[in-house]
């Protein structure tokens, strides 16, 4: 069985906890009295994400499969994270995840790509920096038109270069890697989230500080169905992929744009 830190879903560490042991013939039902509950298929139905970990029942089950000093605590996080009703409450528990990983000399999955979508000044700077050989963090962040400042660039370059998602060819001076920019933990939509917010906030920024001849803002209010928003949904997807491609073959880029796309709700269905 893996090492607990490379899980960030407590029900799946349980889960392949119990397929560890089923091939000795551990059952759910020993799984269950072991840990101290009267329902033979409670941790079945937890596993399945039928029922959620209590505060009462995490230790009980962290005793039931001998975890004890840092594994019992990032256990204890990881339920955290996986029963967090709000993105503050996974953030914390998700940094916690990483610190206590940290302190055992291991990586989490997915934790340089959470932190590089946790902030829009990581995005900004990996398609900045290449743009400025030689420049100092203080120049890139006098060309951004929002304000971020020199030590949030050179904070972002650490991390940058950490995570190998931009090279230092010289002094410096960076070229992006190759490295493509993905995760799949449940992790990174939390970050997601986090930087599409900072990215509206510098588009409401955009309207009065960017001249007319260097934006595109518009928008439209319209009544559909949900067949019709699925289409729609479609074109979008479509769409967005056609810029990439536009913007990939661009051979003399000299600045730096955000495009948001965004298609959402205004009222409750009627």
């Amino acid at each position: 069985m893996k090492p607990i830190t490379e899980y960030q879903d407590y029900r799946l560490y349980m889960r392949d906890f119990y397929e560890e042991r089923k091939k000795s013939g551990f059952t759910w039902r020993e799984f269950s009295k072991s840990a101290g509950f009267a329902s033979p298929s409670y941790l079945k139905l937890v596993c399945e994400g039928k029922s959620s970990l209590s505060r009462v029942g995490l230790p009980r089950v962290a005793n039931a499969m001998d975890l004890s000093g840092y594994e019992f605590t990032y256990f204890e996080k990881m339920v955290e994270f996986g029963n967090a009703t709000n993105d503050e409450k996974k953030k914390a528990a998700f940094t916690e995840l990483t610190r206590i990983a940290k302190e055992q000399k291991v990586r989490v999955i997915d934790a340089d790509t959470f932190a590089y979508y946790e902030s829009s000044i990581n995005s900004i700077v990996r398609e900045l920096a290449p743009l400025m050989p030689g420049a100092l963090p203080k120049d890139m962040a006098k060309k951004i038109k929002h304000l971020f400042t020199a030590q949030q660039v050179r904070d972002s370059l650490e991390l940058l270069t950490k995570a190998k998602f931009l090279e230092e060819t010289g002094e410096n001076t960076y070229r992006q890697a190759d490295k493509a920019i993905t995760g799949s933990t449940e992790a990174i939509p939390l970050a997601l989230r986090s930087m599409n917010r900072e990215m509206t906030e510098l588009a409401k920024e955009a309207i009065d500080k960017v001249e007319a001849k260097d934006k595109n803002i518009s928008g439209v209010t319209m009544g559909v169905d949900a067949p019709t928003f699925a289409r729609i949904s479609e074109e979008i997807d479509k769409c967005r992929k056609r810029v990439i491609a536009l913007a990939n073959g661009c051979k003399n880029i000299n600045q730096v744009y955000r495009l948001n796309l965004q298609l959402f709700p205004l009222t409750d269905k009627v």
